[in-house]
Order: structure tokens, then C-alpha cells, then sequence
């Protein structure tokens, strides 16, 4: 792997204003400018990741392409797409564009095949992620002084360390509450006062819970701000939350092959989508069948080539999320994307926590005593989502095997998925089959 040629050039018209100034550069810039500075960047990305990762100098020469050939944004819809998978296959470290001695941190999401999609950063790309993070923080209302409880989980998991960086690089607090432990957590909220939490939506939810189980009424809390991730939540859960808490809450978007989360922010002044960081990443949305790039406004697949990712370059990222690119308004250089209605793929987000049925596919095939049909059903109870796994049982198996079967399973996914799932082991035959092939996934959540 060879060194890097050029370093990320910087956008001038940035200046080297005040650090909060720094954080809200959409005030400062112009819509001519910000393409400016994304061809800039993008023709850097091209030529970094062309001469430093040989998967993308393969994929480039087999499309006829070449970064020389980048004149103009548009013409990045000349360049072939990056997908999972193609991280995948490269485990661990095949999509690092720089040696592994400038490499400062690694965090990686699980796999669909038992390797995870490592990323890797720099130096500067943690500065890069915590500028973002700490910008988003600031448009939805956090700001320098303030306490933030993070209860993303940390780990090899980017929410935490993401979220945690960003509140540092703002000049806020930040209390590391991680997950779990909801009775502990109302206690630190109650007694450390942070005015900002961090958190997934619906586990915000069981927070709520455990406030009124305890007697305390949320609405008295300290909390002023909820900046809400990793996993889709609705309109009628923010009024939900808003209501009982008495919080603006604001939706937040990341994912670990791009950066990790800020990459977009709804702003709290006007809650109508999130804008995009795009002077860092740039966004495209093609139709997920024939791949042509969409107009803004038309619901498709979201792509995002990063500008200023120094250790992981990707190049038109297919996140799979569907959405739809609109005008800026709080942030009017930045454009917005809708929240997410779903994915072009069959993932599962369950508590923040991304499960791919391959995943059980695999655990399933490897428990003794069971046949390869199984079903994922997705149900809803007290607001939180709930997995269970339906699995028939081969016809030479003892019924007191199946227990033993159930609890394998369960515990399996725990330790490889990281969720906590049902496990039903049913009779053979008894699952649906339409012409020999199953039905994955029933989801029988409530149509919010």
C-alpha cells in the first residue's frame, strides 16, 4: 500500500473563523461555493482512493474511468458503486487507503457472514468526525457548556465514541452513560442534570418508562434537547417523547462505512428533515433498479461519496436507505434528506442494532438438531420492538432437544449479533412455503 500523494485540500472560503463559528459554516457559505469546495474534494477523494486502494484502481480501470476525468460533480455518476459487500471481501484492512501506522482507531459493524465491515481513521479523520458530530450537536441545540448524557453503546460501535468526541470538540460535557442499566440511567439523569441526551428513540422510550415507574415525572427532568439515531422512529414517536419529556427532539444520521454518525442533523429550529454535511460528504439518490441517478424530491436509494475521509475513502456508497434529497432551509447551502422509509435490502434495525436473516441463516444451520426453515417476526410491545425466531425442528429430533435448540440460538445471536431475540422451535412443516422458498420476514409491528 502506497503512501498518501496529497493531503485534503483545505476550503479557504472556510477562513479560520471561531471554533462554535466553525461548527455552523452554512451561515458562511454560499451554494456556489459549497460545489465548489465538493468538486475540490471530490477530485482529491478520487485521485486518494485510485492511488492508494487497489480495489478501487481495479473497479475504476474495469468501468473505463479514471479520476482525470472527474471535470465536474456530475460526472461522479460515471464512477462504479461501493457496496458492503465490497468491504467484506476486503477484510479487514483491503479498503484502507493509507499504512496501517497512521491508522489511530478502528471500529467495525457486524456482518451478514461472520466478518464485520471494519473502518478505519486517521488523525485527521477523528477531527473530521468529531467537527461533524459537534456541528450536528449544535444545530439541534446543544451548545458549549452544556451536559450531554451518551447512551450509545461504545465499543466497536461508532455511536458511542462518535456522539462522545462530538460533545467534547463542542465544548459541552460529556457524561459516558453507554447503554443499559435504565434504572442507573435515570439516576445519573436526575442527579448530573445534563440538558442533552443521546440515544436511540425507542430506548428513550423505556427511559420514559422507568422516570414514571420510579414516580418522577419526566416532563421535570433536565433534559432540553433528545438527539435521537440508529434505527428509524416516527412522527408519533417524537410528539410521543416531546410530549412526556418536554424536549425538542431531532433526528440524527450516520453510518460507520461513510463516517460514522453525523452525517446529517435535523435542525431544531424547523424539524423537517436533516441536513447533510455535504462540504464532507457528498449525496446521491438513484433508483434502486435501473441505478440512474433521481431528481431531488423522488424517493430512492441513498449513495454518498465521502470528500475528506483520509484512511477510508468510498465512492458512492450504496447505504441502501431510501429517501429523497430536498432544498436546505435552517442550513440553506446544505441540502436535506427525508427521514428513512425503509431499505432497499431485507436488514433488520432492531434497538439500533443492524440483523441481516443470513445472520441467523448461519446460527440456525449450525445448532444441532434443526432443519434449515426458519421465519423472523418482527412484533411490537410496550413501543419496543421484539424478534422472534421460528424454527422447525428436524423430524428425528427428541422433543426435549428442542429447548436445548431454543436456548442455543438465543445465545448465539447474542454473543454474534449483539441482540437479544425470542426463539420458537416448532414442528416440521409447520412454517408457510411459497414454490419451496420462505418467507423471511413477518413483520407484524403496528402501522404507525
Amino acid at each position: 500500500m502506497t503512501t498518501m500523494h496529497s493531503e485534503v485540500p483545505s476550503a479557504k472560503r472556510l477562513g479560520t473563523a471561531p471554533a462554535v463559528d466553525d461548527l455552523t459554516p452554512p451561515e458562511r457559505m454560499s451554494v456556489d461555493e459549497l460545489r465548489a469546495v465538493q468538486l475540490e474534494r471530490l477530485q482529491w477523494t478520487l485521485r486518494h482512493a485510485y492511488a492508494n486502494v487497489p480495489f478501487y484502481k481495479r473497479k475504476f480501470d474495469e468501468s473505463g474511468v479514471h479520476p482525470d476525468d472527474c471535470r465536474e460533480l456530475a460526472d461522479l455518476a460515471k464512477f462504479p458503486f461501493t457496496t458492503k459487500q465490497d468491504l467484506r471481501d476486503n477484510y479487514p484492512f483491503g479498503m484502507f487507503a493509507v499504512p496501517q501506522e497512521q491508522v489511530r482507531r478502528i471500529h467495525a459493524s457486524s456482518g451478514t457472514t461472520g466478518k464485520p465491515t471494519v473502518v478505519g481513521y486517521t488523525e485527521r479523520d477523528i477531527d473530521t468526525w468529531a467537527r461533524v458530530m459537534a456541528r450536528s450537536i449544535f444545530a439541534a441545540g446543544g451548545r458549549p457548556g452544556h451536559k450531554v448524557h451518551v447512551a450509545y453503546g461504545y465499543g466497536l460501535f461508532t455511536g458511542g465514541l462518535g456522539a462522545h468526541y462530538g460533545v467534547e470538540k463542542l465544548g459541552a460535557t460529556a457524561i459516558p452513560a453507554s447503554g443499559g442499566m435504565t434504572a442507573r440511567q435515570v439516576q445519573i439523569i436526575n442527579d448530573f442534570r445534563p440538558e442533552v441526551i443521546m440515544v436511540t428513540p425507542s430506548y428513550m422510550l423505556t427511559l420514559l418508562d422507568e422516570f414514571e415507574r420510579q414516580g418522577i415525572d419526566p416532563a421535570t427532568s433536565s433534559l432540553r434537547v433528545g438527539i435521537f439515531g440508529a434505527e428509524p422512529w416516527t412522527e408519533q414517536m417524537r410528539r410521543e417523547i416531546e410530549e412526556r419529556m418536554n424536549l425538542d427532539a431531532v433526528d440524527i444520521y450516520g453510518l460507520s462505512e461513510v463516517m460514522g454518525p453525523g452525517v446529517a442533523q435535523e435542525c431544531v429550529e424547523t424539524k423537517d428533515g436533516l441536513h447533510i454535511w455535504e462540504d464532507h460528504f457528498y449525496p446521491e439518490v438513484i433508483d434502486p433498479v435501473d441505478e440512474n441517478v433521481l431528481d431531488g424530491g423522488v424517493t430512492g436509494e441513498l449513495l454518498f461519496t465521502s470528500l475528506t475521509k483520509q484512511a477510508l475513502p468510498v465512492i458512492r456508497y450504496r447505504t441502501r436507505d431510501l429517501t429523497a434529497l430536498r432544498p436546505g432551509t435552517a442550513r440553506p447551502a446544505y441540502r436535506r434528506m427525508d427521514k428513512v422509509t425503509g431499505r432497499s435490502d431485507d436488514m433488520i434495525i432492531l434497538r439500533g442494532v443492524n440483523v441481516f436473516p443470513t445472520q441467523i441463516e448461519e446460527i440456525v444451520l449450525a445448532t444441532d438438531g434443526l432443519a434449515p426453515h426458519f421465519q423472523l417476526r418482527l412484533t411490537r410491545r410496550d413501543r419496543m420492538d421484539h424478534l422472534t425466531v421460528l424454527v422447525e425442528a428436524r423430524s428425528d429430533t427428541p422433543r426435549d432437544r428442542r429447548p436445548i435448540a431454543a436456548a442455543e440460538i438465543s445465545a448465539r445471536v447474542k454473543d454474534g449479533v449483539g441482540v437479544s431475540v425470542a426463539v420458537e422451535v416448532l414442528d416440521p412443516d409447520t412454517l408457510e412455503r411459497s414454490v419451496g422458498k420462505m418467507r423471511r420476514v413477518i413483520d407484524q409491528r403496528p402501522r404507525d
